[in-house]
């Protein structure tokens, strides 16, 4: 996993350049943001199960077919699955966020994911709503626990990253 300093490093090295005014603004960004993304990381570490649980429960509101015969969480394995599916999701987010770059994402959760869910019929909208929720709820619990953030994109960038991955 590379956070953005390893990225904009990287970058430069390739190219054998200096690091110019765009790459210490990207790192300067990175710096200034990064007691918000240590609040959001040891949030989503102390709430984890409370995160995953309301996620599932909305989602099973919101879609009670799943968990109908036929739908893919009705065994207790494929349910099992799915709520796996979920904490996996939330770990990896709370990994990009601290990293301040997606690219664990890529390397951890959607490399092959989209292609999998789709040679085991798993449909990708239930996938894409839990993904949406988790974000919503921690938002959610964000506010209702007074936490404040200077910077609320910083929570956005890697769902949005992961829904993108799905479509």
């Amino acid at each position: 996993m590379q956070d953005i300093i390893s990225v904009v490093i990287n970058r430069y090295n390739v190219k054998g350049q200096y690091l110019d005014h765009l790459a210490m603004n990207e790192l300067n960004e990175y710096f200034i943001n990064a007691i918000d993304r240590i609040k959001i990381s040891e949030f989503i570490n102390a709430q984890a199960s409370k995160i995953i649980k309301e996620t599932s429960v909305q989602l099973y509101e919101e879609q009670p077919e799943l968990l109908r015969p036929g739908g893919n969480s009705y065994t207790t394995r494929r349910y099992s699955a799915c709520l796996r599916d979920i904490e996996y999701y939330l770990r990896y987010s709370s990994y990009a966020i601290i990293a301040g770059h997606p690219n664990i994402l890529d390397e951890r959760v959607l490399d092959g994911l989209k292609d999998t869910y789709n040679s085991l019929e798993i449909p990708l909208s239930p996938t894409i709503r839990s993904i949406e929720l988790l974000k919503e709820v921690i938002e959610e619990s964000i506010s209702t626990n007074n936490i404040v953030l200077n910077n609320n994109n910083i929570l956005d960038e890697p769902f949005k990253y992961l829904i993108k991955g799905l479509i």
